[in-house]
């Protein structure tokens, strides 16, 4: 796994502007931009789709694996993977952390979103 850059993850923590296009099924093109709420744990780089595994852009990622993101006015070539279910809690505190105060907390840290967690990672999979 490749580690962000500390000066692009320190951004990207800091902003709450990130946007994810997994690849479609051809493997070429990349899907629209959907703006996702994101955090970040030990300097890795976590989002949730809002609907769980049925998301339309969470089966895309988990399918193709690659995609594309913008966030901190940059835009990464990136690499998906569902995340470690033994950071689930510290991934939920860290959603606590950056959206208290949100209406959309309460369901991002349910089941549903929980289990359609993915880590994005720098590069495209090899």
């Amino acid at each position: 796994m490749t580690a962000w850059p500390s000066d692009d993850i320190t951004r990207i923590a800091a902003t709450d502007d990130l946007h994810i296009a997994p690849l479609r099924a051809d493997g070429a093109t990349h899907g629209t931009l959907t703006w996702i709420w994101s955090v970040v744990v030990d300097g890795r780089l976590f989002v949730r789709a809002y609907n769980g595994t049925n998301s339309r852009w969470y089966k895309s990622a988990m399918d193709q694996r690659a995609g594309r993101i913008t966030a901190a006015g940059s835009t990464f070539d990136v690499t998906f993977a569902a995340a470690d279910p033994s950071l689930r809690e510290r991934i939920d505190a860290a959603y606590r952390d950056k959206y208290s105060g949100s209406p959309y907390l309460p369901p991002m840290v349910a089941a549903g979103p929980q289990a359609a967690t993915v880590e994005i990672t720098p590069g495209r999979p090899a």
